[in-house]
């Protein structure tokens, strides 16, 4: 393409001032270029020329174009980025830098450069949508040009347009680009079902377009009768759409329905209804064909409606109906708000531009906790390749998911601490398992408990969003350290204790970062969860803390720190048998409440009951959040009691043969005792199992949960209170 047919494009709606911009982004390309050859043997120029040419056709603007002129100076030439901001300005320069690709960095692998090509490109795309349209058009020019690569290098390229650029084109609504892009990716993949395709629907056209013509011909004359002024037209079949459904759904050519299509282009909203009217009048309707995209649109939102009828000579025949604007924006897509429309230029951050990205931007969240890329791009590939189901809140709020999707998906979609706390579900008002597919038009509820102990292993295999799968990811990534921060604090507080010193006075702020500093750690949660994973442990962590107290304490008699009530706490602490220590108190009466079984390792207050002594309960009890203040009494928990308390569980699952005796095997491998088993399972196959042990401390039940949740089919487990 000349740069004059170019710049003849652009002057039907750009000004005089921007063309020269233009001009002058060609002229900077073609020096920077000079003697540079394209794989087919033509000046290098001639690409981003073509790349120009494509997104003028989209009416895009001049800042775009520049920068499509420019696009592969920096990468391939010796121009620098700071050359080309001088020249034509920060905007157009960060256009730019978001399509250059990573060629001199050095990577391990292919694969791991072009995932994080892919990942600096859709980073790039969320600061701005115009760098994914020039990257859309540089690949599709290169599709173009793919007969003069080597057959592997087409068959590469087709793959990876097949997986990242063809999807997101469609994520876009940019289905002028995205069906080019199949059908030529269709070509070099698999050349013998392309080629056959394309006979058969050059065998019977003659035949189709007789056909159609008649068909549009019935339907405008109604429609002049009813005054309904519309655009008709046959809307064209593209190959990799046909490819699909013989393939991947295992139909015959003469099987696929819309070959026969019509499209129908209307004023307004209310001649969309009519003219469907009007279709369905003439022709029946086939069952389970219609669909409103008008009411419902899709993720990329597109609107129209479509209906299949058995028409003239008992062949099925499709009709699309739509506005003008809903067809610009089925043709263009997020390009329609780029491009010039009645002398202005539209902004990329409106509000139809970031209803077009959110499920992009929620795709970011993962990437900001993962530096992998390659893991990445696999959850883009996920997302990308979906197709939809639209839910609904019990408050009527519509959810888009992937197709498949469980109520896990939903309940993550909702919000993350819902899908931690989930342990049930209701689809339509009846408790299903948490993986029962879900259905456009489905109502979900979901059953939460603040006592649920989180995801499970298994969650990863049920979910099937990627949305939901990297915030399960990260729960287990957070909660493993938290989890082992919190063992290796009270593994060396209870290792003080055993030295009858006092854990106040030695684990102080100071000392705990001297000590951490000494171990190589930055902060001293780094060392508490080294030692509860037993990189370190507790007996060193403690004997370097006293070395540090003895240091700035020399004239402790035999070196020893006071212990505990003896300088440290104010006040006399009496010991029971039950493990707990009463302040301040003795000859009292000690008992653990039922609602809440308090542990060791649970933050734990007293209640001084009338006549029955000192009821212990767990801080977050909701009992005694409602008791008299004034009758609570610190109590603590006894180091080095040998004692066992009661806990009681519930575990729920997918009801199948052996999943009781698998449960029961998982808590025997802990070896703990088991008191009371009960369980039941509904008509929706949830099984519920309750179960009572015999737990030493906060620990020994948080493995006995680890272990539960390990078990197939488990979806949750949750430790139990009493009503």
């Amino acid at each position: 393409m000349p740069i004059e047919e170019l710049l003849d494009k652009a002057k039907e709606y750009m000004s005089d001032d921007e063309l020269d911009m233009v001009r002058k982004a060609y002229l900077f390309a073609e020096k920077a270029h000079e003697g540079q050859l394209r794989a087919s043997g033509d000046p290098y120029i001639t690409h981003p020329l073509a790349v120009a040419g494509i997104l003028a056709d989209l009416h895009m603007d001049h800042v775009i174009l520049s920068a499509a002129l420019l696009h592969d100076v920096v990468e391939d030439t010796h121009a620098t980025l700071d050359q080309v901001r001088q020249e034509f300005g920060v905007e157009v320069a960060e256009l730019v830098d978001g399509v250059t690709k990573l060629r001199r960095i050095k990577y391990k692998s292919q694969e791991e450069q072009q995932a994080e090509n892919h990942r600096k490109m859709l980073l790039a795309m969320a600061k701005d949508v115009r760098v994914i349209l020039i990257k859309l058009a540089d690949r599709l020019h290169n599709m173009r040009t793919l007969k003069y690569r080597s057959e592997e290098d087409q068959r590469r390229i087709a793959n990876e347009t097949l997986e990242i650029f063809a999807p997101i084109a469609h994520r876009l609504g940019i289905s002028t680009i995205k069906w080019e892009l199949e059908d030529i990716s269709l070509r070099y993949i698999n050349p013998q079902q392309y080629y056959r395709i394309v006979h058969l629907m050059k065998k019977k056209r003659a035949e189709r377009e007789k056909y159609i013509e008649k068909v549009m011909e019935e339907i405008r004359v109604k429609l002049e009768d009813l005054g309904i002024k519309c655009d008709i037209s046959g809307r064209p079949k593209h190959i990799y759409s046909i490819y699909r459904k013989m393939f991947l759904q295992h139909k015959e050519f003469n099987e696929i329905y819309d070959l026969l299509a019509i499209r129908i282009i209307v004023e307004n909203v209310r001649d969309c209804y009519a003219v469907l009217g009007v279709v369905h009048t003439l022709w029946k309707p086939m069952p389970g064909r219609f669909k409103d995209y008008i009411a419902m649109p899709k993720a990329n939102l597109y609107q129209s409606l479509h209906t299949t009828v058995i028409g003239p000579e008992g062949e099925p025949l499709e009709v699309q109906i739509r506005t003008q604007e809903m067809h610009r924006t089925a043709e263009y897509g997020i390009a329609a708000h780029w491009a010039y429309k009645e002398g202005k230029r539209l902004k990329g951050n409106d509000k139809y531009g970031e209803q077009r990205l959110s499920w992009f931007r929620e795709l970011l969240e993962y990437q900001q906790e993962s530096r992998d890329a390659q893991e990445f791009v696999e959850s883009l590939k996920m997302d990308l390749f979906s197709d939809l189901v639209f839910v609904f809140t019990p408050k009527g709020d519509v959810i888009e998911l992937p197709a498949g999707s469980v109520p896990l998906d939903f309940a993550y979609r909702i919000h993350t601490e819902i899908g931690n706390r989930c342990v049930g579900a209701k689809v339509n008002g009846k408790i299903v398992p948490l993986d029962h597919p879900l259905k456009t038009g489905d109502i979900v509820e979901i059953l939460t408990s603040k006592h649920s102990y989180g995801p499970s292993q298994d969650w990863l295999k049920i979910a099937k969003s990627s949305h939901a799968k990297n915030k399960i990811r990260a729960w287990f990534k957070k909660e493993r350290r938290e989890e082992m921060i919190e063992r290796g604090r009270m593994a060396v507080e209870q290792e003080v204790k055993k030295h009858n010193l006092n854990p106040k006075e030695l684990l102080q702020e100071e000392y705990l970062k001297e000590a951490a500093h000494r171990f190589n750690f930055q902060e001293e949660e780094d060392m508490y969860s080294a030692v509860g994973y037993g990189g370190v442990t507790a007996a060193q962590v403690v004997t370097r803390m006293l070395e540090l107290y003895k240091k700035d304490h020399p004239d402790l008699s035999r070196g020893e720190i006071p212990p505990e009530g003896k300088g440290g706490l104010p006040g006399r602490k009496v010991s029971h048998s039950l493990g707990v220590t009463v302040a301040g108190a003795s000859n009292l009466l000690v008992r653990f409440s039922r609602c809440c079984n308090p542990v060791p390792g649970d933050e734990i207050v007293g209640y001084i009951t009338r006549g029955r002594g000192v009821s212990v309960h767990r801080r977050n009890c909701p009992n005694i959040l409602t008791e008299e203040p004034e009758r609570l009494i610190d109590v603590e928990w006894e180091a080095g009691a040998d004692q066992y308390y009661n806990v009681d569980i519930e575990v729920t699952g997918l009801d199948r043969n052996g999943l009781l005796n698998d449960v029961l095997q998982a808590v025997n491998e802990t070896k703990t005792n088991i008191t009371q088993v009960t369980g039941r399972a509904d008509k929706n196959r949830m099984a519920m199992i309750h179960m009572s042990l015999s737990i030493k401390h906060l620990d020994h039940l948080q493995r006995v949960v680890d272990k539960v949740k390990q078990v197939k089919d488990v979806y949750a487990v949750r430790r139990l209170l009493q009503s």
